[in-house]
Parts: structure tokens; sequence; C-alpha cells
């Protein structure tokens, strides 16, 4: 017979108080979102109404509160205690899309589902598990228009805490389910991942496959470039089979989200605004971002009066009134602080442009504003500043930094402008390369590699220095 004890075990387990898991996910919501947001609670909320006024009417007492009480710890405070791992962007290759692409012609979808709609209606369809459909949404929700992933592993992670804590193994398993969803390759970090992705989920007696593969592993610049000789010296094969394989390449899709138009006419209003008082730049919420919510006091007279389940009714949503009021606010006080604290770095910006922009992390903020990196994420995604020199996302200010020989830093912004300038005034007879831009900079005090040239050079749309060759000539030809 077994025997029988009596244990007793100290553990510790996270729990988030209904307040502070309403005032992260208030935090992180667009002005679009937050309205819809807004809306709903007015129209599930009886005690909330608009205030059509100038001032908001006060929450009651909290000693009138419902056994619900906020709780001891305030919001703001309960915010800078999650410590999670600092977001940071891991590199990937960058491979442009192929020129003289043979594939396939894809033509824009012309219905209204855009790529977003078409992948979470694949995944409320399929057998995921509650916590891999919130994973999945995450990672959907991170994509850019043509269905790559614009952020990494740790920043989708991030962004789900503290109310899903997970593990980075379990982000890259949903990720591997969500890349094999339609369209095959969505979500993939680059071409070459795209192609590796779509190519794996062909067949495996499918002609070319295996050699294709390989080709897209290790060799796919070389296919951008046309050096079939290289390609065929570099793999060890013969020229029909490195055809077959091209082919096969070329029949893929190398952007997942080519077929659909994602684009839709979309008004951006700014939530802050930098104004220049004498001589310093202040910031100012929207007025829009305020609703103007107030409680209505019919109820809150109906609640003093009431008795049973009519007051256990009204005092909920009394608290839940007063939650939202409150989490509104701490919103718009965090929003405005990160706002003020990235202008307080960037100000040169401001007076002279992209040139003066200085390196700033999110770490920076966060300690200048005394909250943590994932609420300082939270309150710069998808949040525009108007300032002098126009309308820009507040993660616009957040950048890397590269080397200078006297040992400081310059921003990856600072350095891309110059970068521009340099290859708008280059000789059209002879245009830099990559090495070339990479000395010229290295001669105004920027250290940057070839390697880190090119890719600023590709996020700003240009091509290398053989294409700027050819379009010269062409255009001279034209004349």
């Amino acid at each position: 017979m077994a025997d029988t004890s009596l244990q007793i075990r100290l553990s510790q387990k996270l729990a988030l108080a209904p307040q502070l898991q309403q005032a992260i996910r208030l935090l992180q919501l667009n002005r679009i979102e937050l309205r819809e947001y807004i809306q709903e609670a007015l129209d599930s909320n009886p005690i909330l109404e608009r205030d059509e006024g100038e001032a908001v009417q006060e929450a009651p007492d909290p000693g009138e509160s419902t056994p619900d009480a906020s709780p001891d710890q305030p919001v703001e405070e309960s915010l800078q205690e999650w410590d999670f791992e600092p977001s940071g962007h891991e590199q990937w290759l960058e491979t442009s899309s192929f020129e003289g692409y043979q594939g396939e012609v894809q033509i824009a979808d012309s219905s209204e589902d855009t790529l977003l709609d078409h992948l979470l209606w694949q995944i409320n369809l399929a057998h995921f598990s509650e916590v891999d459909s919130a994973i999945a949404g995450a990672i959907v929700y991170a994509l850019d228009d043509e269905g790559f992933l614009q952020e990494s592993i740790q920043e989708i992670r991030a962004s789900l805490a503290p109310e899903l804590l997970v593990g980075e193994d379990e982000v890259l398993a949903v990720l591997h389910r969500v890349q094999r969803l339609e369209p095959v390759g969505v979500a993939t970090r680059d071409t070459a991942e795209c192609i590796r992705v779509q190519l794996s989920a062909l067949p495996s007696d499918t002609p070319g496959r295996d050699l294709a593969l390989r080709v897209a592993r290790d060799y796919l610049d070389l296919v951008a470039k046309h050096e079939l000789t290289e390609l065929r010296k570099r793999t060890g094969t013969d020229e029909e089979s490195l055809l077959a394989a091209l082919d096969l390449i070329q029949s893929l899709e190398p952007r997942p989200g080519a077929r659909y138009d994602n684009r839709r006419d979309e008004y951006l209003v700014p939530d802050v605004y930098v104004t220049r008082v004498e001589d310093e730049w202040r910031v100012t919420l929207n007025p829009e971002n305020e609703p103007g919510l107030r409680l209505n006091n019919y109820y809150i007279d109906l609640l003093r009066k009431s008795g049973g389940k009519d007051a256990e009714y009204l005092s909920g949503r009394l608290q839940e009134a007063r939650w939202l009021m409150s989490s509104l606010e701490l919103r718009n006080q965090t929003l405005l602080r990160v706002s003020q604290g990235i202008i307080e770095i960037q100000h040169d910006f401001l007076e002279e442009g992209e040139l003066a922009m200085k390196p700033l992390v999110l770490k920076e903020i966060a300690e200048s504003v005394g909250v943590h990196e994932s609420t300082v994420s939270r309150a710069t995604t998808r949040k525009y500043m108007l300032t002098p020199r126009g309308l820009f996302e507040l993660k616009y200010f957040f950048s890397s930094h590269v080397r200078t020989d006297r040992g400081g830093t310059a921003s990856a912004t600072a350095v891309k402008a110059r970068l521009q300038i340099l290859l708008e005034n280059e000789p059209e007879g002879s245009p830099l390369s990559d090495q070339d831009l990479s000395e010229v900079l290295r001669q105004t005090g920027i250290i940057v590699a070839r390697r880190t040239v090119a890719k600023y050079r590709e996020s700003l749309g240009i091509g290398s220095s053989n294409e700027r060759r050819r379009l010269y000539k062409r255009n001279a030809g034209r004349i």
C-alpha cells in the first residue's frame, strides 16, 4: 500500500490584474483600433457615455466601488516590472528579386480580401491550439505588403508578453507552420528563404528539386547575376540539369504576397504634434486621442438606490468604466512621455534633417521615461508624429549605429542620407561601386563595411553599380 504524505510547496505565479491587462492592450492599439475598442465599450457598458463638453466627469470615490477593487499597485509602476528579453533585429541575407524574371506573371487579386485576411481565415480553420493561434496571429500582423516577415523571433515573442509567455522555439515552430499556408512561402525573412520553403513543399520526385534547393540555399546571388558558367562550376553539374533547376526556381514566386492587393486608401493622422515654442521643441497630443468619456449620472444614481443582482451588475460595469478611463489616461501619458523623450534626443533632426539623426534604441527611451523596453515598443508601433519636417512613425526615430573613426557612433539613418547624396551626385560615366562608397564614407569618418553599404543601398531602392551603368547608357541612348 502506497504511503500518503502531506507536503507544502512554495511557488510563484505570474498574475496580471485586469486593469494592467487592459492598459497593456490599449497601449499597443493604433487610433483606428482604439476608436473601435472604445465604441465597443460604449455599446456594452450603459454607465459609459461620451462627454460632448470639454471636461470629463471624474469617477466616483473608490469607497463606493464594487468588491472588485482596483489593484493596490499603480498600473504605471506595474508596467515597469516586466523583464522581457530585449527585442533586437536578427540579421538575414537580403536577396533582391530576379532580374528578367520569366515565371508566371502574377496579377493582383481584385477581391477585397487582403493577404492578412486570407491568412487569418486559414489560421481560424487550421488545427492550431489557442496558444499557437495567438502566436500565428502575431506573426501575420508582422508581415509587410509583400508577405515577408519584418520582425525577429525575439520581437514577436516580446509582443505577446506579458499576456502570453512563450519560448523562441515555440514561435519558430508556429512560424514554420505559417510558412506552409497559402501562399506557400509567406512569413519568410527574404527571397532566398521564400524560394527554399516553396521548393521544400514540392513533391520529392519533382525533377530538379534537389539541385534547385542547393542552388537556392548557396548560390541564389549567382542566379540573380545570370552567371551560369560559375554556377555549373560550383554545383559540378551539367548544363541540362542546371537549366532544369533554374526553370523550377523561376517558376516560383519570389514575393509571396504578390497576388494580393494589400494597398488600401489610408489617411494617416498624427497621434502627437511637435512644435517649436521659443527655443524649445514641445510635444502635444492630438486632441482626438482623448475620446471624452464620462459616467452616466442616471445609472450611478440607480446603483445607489438598487440592490441585489441589479446592483451587482451595475457595480461591475462601474468598475469596468473606471478601469477604461484610467487606462486611457495612462496610455496618453505614456505616449506623450515617450514622444517627448524621443524629441529630446533627436532635436537635431528637426533642425537639420536626416544627416543629423542620432543612433537611438528602445532601451535609451525606456530608461529616460522609466518604463520597460516592451512598453516603449508598444507605444511607438503604428503611432505617428507630425513635425515641421513631415509625418513620421515614431519607430522611424530609432535606428542602429555604425562606428566612426573617432570612436563614436553615427545613426544608420544619417548614413543612408549621406549615401543617397553620394549616389545622386556620382558621375554617370563611372558609377561608384559598394566598395568605392565604403571608402568615401570612411574618408568622412564613418566606418561602414561593403556589405552594409549594399544593404543600405538596396533599402533605398537603388541598384548596383552595374545596373546603374546600364541605366545611364540607356538614358544616354534615348537622348
